[in-house]
């Protein structure tokens, strides 16, 4: 009797271990930010501001604004999950010289943004500054841009809200699902305290959606994007990227001449191609 105690025993406290150091431990695993101090100075070869927002929970949000000569409107850029916008700064160049303002944030722990980082704040955080651009540019003006980890955080808040446009670049079905990929030997659904649920938020958004992916992403397979077209099909156009990844869509014309038709409306419904 004794020997079978041990043979589970052991085990089970492992697994024990594995699953709490996986629920401390997901925000390490997830995020990968990059700080900065209050006196960094920003530097870029187009004109911009720095916006710093003040949350009612006492949490600060810092972002950057770039704008351009009777722009078309903005591009309000949701980033993905490292760095900071030190360097995410650096795709404004792949909008404002396409003729649209650019703005982009960090998220709390990220770059001089402080406090602390949930789910739920996450949204709120970008919900308060939706609507500071929508008193800007008015909604109509507002193109919402999802990238990796920000896809379904922008899926969300195009969801509470009427955009022009949400454009998701290489999105996952939802964070749940993508994570449970991984760790599905794990009790994903109670331990995981970033749901992020793309597939629910999509349903709720009335704008066109536009979604870009490499077809050789090995970190968020093109299937996700597939399943996220699927739900609405009759809103979301998907356009692959044949030979991209995860981290080099820039790097290919066709995601920019993409780019251009969306962002100016010159593609029709009836000329779309879906994967």
């Amino acid at each position: 009797m004794a020997f079978w105690v041990n043979i589970l025993f052991w085990p089970a406290v492992a697994y024990t271990a594995l699953c709490v150091v996986f629920y401390f431990g997901q925000d390490l695993f997830f995020f990968r930010p990059e700080r900065l101090p209050k006196w960094f100075t920003y530097k870029y070869p187009f004109p911009f501001a720095e916006v710093n927002f003040e949350m009612e929970d006492g949490g600060e949000v810092n972002a950057l604004h770039f704008r351009v000569p009777n722009s078309k409107g903005v591009v309000f850029y949701i980033k993905g999950n490292s760095r900071s916008i030190k360097g995410w700064g650096k795709f404004a160049k792949d909008f404002v010289g396409k003729g649209f303002d650019f703005f982009i944030l960090d998220y709390r722990g990220f770059g001089k943004s402080r406090g602390r980082r949930t789910e739920e704040i996450l949204y709120a955080d970008l919900q308060q500054v939706y609507k500071w651009l929508a008193a800007e540019y008015g909604e109509e003006r507002i193109i919402l841009y999802g990238r990796s980890l920000g896809s379904g955080l922008a899926a969300r808040v195009a969801s509470w809200n009427d955009p022009q446009t949400l454009i998701l670049d290489c999105p996952y079905y939802s964070f749940l699902y993508h994570i449970t990929r991984y760790g599905f030997i794990l009790p994903i659904r109670w331990l995981l305290r970033y749901h992020i649920r793309t597939d629910r938020f999509i349903k709720k958004v009335h704008c066109p959606v536009y979604i870009l992916h490499g077809r050789k992403d090995r970190l968020i397979p093109f299937r996700q994007s597939e399943k996220l077209r699927d739900i609405a099909p009759d809103n979301i156009v998907l356009y692959p990227i044949e030979e991209a990844g995860h981290n080099n869509l820039p790097d290919f014309p066709e995601y920019h001449d993409l780019l251009y038709d969306i962002l100016h409306g010159e593609i029709g419904k009836e000329t779309r191609l879906r994967a």
